[in-house]
């Protein structure tokens, strides 16, 4: 575990934001490094490029008729953000009460530092055949996945994949994520004018955009905070106790504001849809002047049942927002990003064995989970692979904060991941 510990702080430390306007010679670089890990530990190692970011594919095989292993991360991270929110710098690991913060720590560069102790943990003896593929634009949509799929998919065949890119259920307590949401992104566009115009010589008779699209945006939920839009898919939860004060401490809900929606609390954020508005143009309050604005745009987050199909879905919400909008506004809504959901059929030997091996790990049995969170290259792999058990497995935990400022890495969790893992392939090698 040191050595791991030390390679996943040198990965950390490359900045290798897969976003346009960052320098993507810093995915080139964590890419390379990625490469140089696997090669190390005997892995047949290319890197592969299909339009899009670097992705690194390593093969080593196993013994003869044995099953081969999948084992999937990604080295890109997210933007840091605003630096000033961070108690340390996002690229520098740093090491507080147990936990490593820095950006990448644990989303996802620590799934791939799980793959290397498990290979490490064999050595030269490798009970399966594996496979590594540590994507490298997960973080901006995977949009070159599907043709990497195409071109390389005989590469990437196994019997079983292990998609480390999810949480556990708490500290101590493991989990195998069963279902996925899937997602809609939309951008909505509401025009009124031609141009803008004085407000007190034509407000009180004529509609600006702004106000429009605020009115629109409050159609999609009804009173008590429920998705509106007729039509969606809602599915239902495991039944694990999950009470609201540990739903206010995870999400950090202010003191006396209330929850939205209907249902239990994981069916709210496991398997009924959900919808957020994440950004609006519009003009900003310094710079605001008595003017009717003539059009003002939304970008709104969908996120959908896991079982719902994804164009169905911006279907039914280009319908609402179209049929919902006030005063003749003019709408357009333009369809930004999508992403089927996933709902894995949990049964088989090699679901048994990963349970066995989670249990193994932790000194007590696995929970079977449902992430509100969307990650469409689950879907995609299932499609591609329908054959093969996926197995969605988690390096973080409810206070690893991937995305936000602080991230970080629990690092006793992370050696249960790793001793998981490696025990994994062992059972699976076992068969």
């Amino acid at each position: 575990m040191p050595q791991v510990r030390a390679d996943l702080e040198a990965l950390t430390r490359i900045p290798s934001v897969s976003l346009d306007a960052f320098d993507q010679a810093h995915v080139d670089a964590s890419a390379e490094a990625t490469a140089a890990l696997l090669r190390a530990e005997g892995l047949d190692v290319e890197i592969v490029r299909e339009g899009g970011r670097p992705a690194v594919i390593g093969h080593r095989d196993g013994p003869p008729g044995s099953r081969t292993v999948m084992l999937y991360a990604h080295h890109d991270v997210q933007p840091p953000g605003d630096d000033t929110l961070w108690d340390s710098p996002p690229f520098v690991p740093t090491e507080r009460d147990g936990r490593l913060y820095g950006r990448g720590a644990a989303d996802d560069k620590a799934g791939i530092m799980a793959h290397v102790a498990a290979l490490r943990a064999h050595g030269d003896d490798l009970p399966v055949g594996v496979t590594v593929f540590v994507e490298g634009e997960e973080e901006v949509g995977s949009d070159s996945l599907a043709t990497i799929l195409e071109r390389h998919g005989e590469k990437l065949r196994a019997d079983a994949i292990v998609l480390a890119d999810s949480t556990n259920w708490a500290i101590g307590e493991p989990a195998l994520t069963t279902t996925l949401r899937g997602m809609i992104r939309v951008v909505v566009t509401v025009r009124t004018l031609d141009h803008g115009i004085h407000s007190g010589m034509f407000g009180g008779a004529v509609p600006d955009a702004l106000t429009a699209l605020v009115r629109l945006l409050a159609t999609m939920h009804d009173d008590a905070g429920a998705v509106a839009v007729e039509g969606l898919r809602s599915g239902v939860a495991a039944d694990l106790d999950y009470p609201e004060s540990r739903l206010r401490e995870e999400s950090g809900l202010l003191d006396g504001v209330s929850t939205i929606g209907t249902g239990s609390l994981l069916s709210r954020i496991w398997t009924q849809p959900s919808i957020t508005t994440i950004g609006i143009d519009a003009p900003s309050v310094v710079e605001s002047s008595n003017t009717l604005v003539p059009s003002a745009s939304a970008k709104v987050s969908m996120r959908i049942a896991p079982d719902e199909d994804d164009m169905e879905a911006f279907a039914l919400l280009k319908a609402h927002l179209e049929q919902h909008a006030p005063w003749g506004a003019q709408v357009d809504v333009h369809l930004d990003d999508r992403g089927l959901g996933f709902a894995a059929d949990a049964e088989g030997p090699v679901y048994d064995q990963a349970r066995a091996a989670f249990a193994d790990a932790w000194g007590v049995p696995p929970v079977d989970i449902g992430v509100g969170g969307s990650i469409p290259f689950v879907a995609a792999f299932a499609e591609q692979f329908p054959e093969a058990a996926i197995l969605v497995t988690g390096v973080e935990d409810p206070d690893a904060r991937a995305h936000g400022a602080n991230e970080s890495l629990h690092l006793g969790e992370f050696e249960r991941v790793c001793v998981a893992e490696a025990v994994l392939l062992a059972r699976l090698g076992a068969l």
